[in-house]
């Protein structure tokens, strides 16, 4: 995660730029504010219908509590590792392999952004074929699915238009097709990570809010690997725009991590206000506003101080904070903290429970178990919940 912060881009020994205008800086930091807040929203809503979908494609990944406290020490490594290797090596080399890297990865989150909404174009009688791609390992009854991604010809058509973002990136490395990436892999990011309940989603953001502290105000490392790391992982928007057009250089940033980190908790609570099947999402708006609430503190503190500042320091307590204040006042703590969200929003996952007491082949078996998993599938899947 890096921090939000102002960034003159390369350093160099060039003539000091003239510092940037009110007007500038608003532009700036409220164009950030509002790039924040899309792929959290629009990642809420789509985690929702991700989360039930039955395409192995697009199936949610689901951080548990053992990954949320693990993660902070893998970013805190990672984080080192990328710091010491741009020490050690040159930076123009690393950058390279980093931008095909993102290159490939940009285009094909871009691609399932877009997905959805270009499907509303294409007109009914086009030519839609299905596709699969599938990648095992071993043979007969050992044999294991690796990859297993299906895909139709109009997810081919946005692969062709992400691809050209991806060209016009890896050539110019301009803040827009940056932009364009950075939210892309914010969307999915929300959309597809999904925190099972809410004590996960407290470990995983107070291990990160503890990670942000350190590195940003212990250390130079996240200020210096944010700075030489070009790679589309943060938005950034410059406060020159006015002055110097679409060929200005003088960014305000703002790192993914604290797009998505939050992100995945308020889509988190958004499911939880399906859950209570109450037709409101109190939580969502209320986590939403928390958000909004605590960005604008990070940016206001930022300026105040002029040093950067580690957004999770102001975003981790609002967004835990405010949620937390409305369980109260509601009286559904208890609700809040017991809530799963595999068990209630994923239809299509069964869980086996106790082991069913058969005897005979092993046909019978897995006959045997599908019967008893099938039952409760059917049940969830006839009750309604919908935005």
């Amino acid at each position: 995660m890096e921090e939000a912060a102002a960034h003159n881009g390369s350093a160099g020994a060039g003539p000091a730029r003239p510092p940037a205008t009110p007007g500038g800086m608003a532009l700036a930091y409220g164009s950030l504010v509002l790039m924040a807040l899309l792929p959290i929203f629009f990642g809420a809503l789509r985690s929702v219908s991700c989360a039930r979908s039955k395409n192995s494609s697009e199936m949610p990944e689901t951080i548990t509590s053992r990954d949320a406290a693990r993660f902070p020490i893998v970013a805190s490594c990672t984080l080192l590792g990328l710091y010491l290797f741009f020490k050690i090596f040159s930076q123009e080399y690393i950058n390279l392999l980093l931008s095909m890297y993102f290159f490939v990865l940009g285009i094909l989150a871009l691609s399932h952004t877009i997905s959805p909404m270009m499907n509303r174009f294409f007109p009914a009688n086009f030519p839609n074929k299905q596709y699969q791609l599938l990648f095992t390992e071993g043979s007969g009854e050992s044999k294991e699915e690796i990859v297993n991604y299906e895909f139709d010809t109009k997810d081919l058509v946005c692969l062709a238009l992400s691809s050209v973002v991806g060209v016009w990136y890896l050539l110019r490395k301009h803040w827009i097709a940056n932009n364009l990436f950075g939210l892309a892999f914010s969307l999915n990011g929300v959309e597809l990570l999904h925190l099972n309940n809410v004590s996960t989603g407290c470990i995983l953001l107070g291990g990160l809010f503890i990670y942000d502290v350190f590195w940003v105000f212990g250390t130079n490392v996240m200020v210096t690997v944010a700075k030489s790391f070009e790679a589309p992982i943060k938005l950034v928007f410059p406060q020159d725009l006015l002055e110097k057009g679409l060929e200005a250089d003088n960014f305000a940033m703002l790192g993914l991590g604290d797009i998505v980190i939050p992100g995945i908790f308020i889509a988190l609570l958004l499911r939880f206000d399906i859950s209570l099947k109450k037709n409101t999402h109190t939580y969502f708006y209320t986590s939403f506003v928390a958000y909004i609430f605590g960005l604008g503190l990070t940016i206001f503190i930022m300026h105040i101080f002029k040093h950067a500042q580690p957004a999770l320091l102001y975003l981790v307590p609002a967004c835990i904070g405010f949620p937390l204040l409305v369980a109260l006042a509601k009286g559904e703590v208890t609700e809040l903290f017991s809530y799963e969200s595999s068990a209630e929003i994923l239809p299509h996952t069964p869980r086996l429970t106790h082991f069913p007491t058969v005897s005979g082949s092993p046909a019978s078996l897995a006959d045997s178990m599908q019967q008893k998993l099938s039952c409760p599938r059917r049940r969830r899947q006839q009750s309604p919940s919908a935005m």
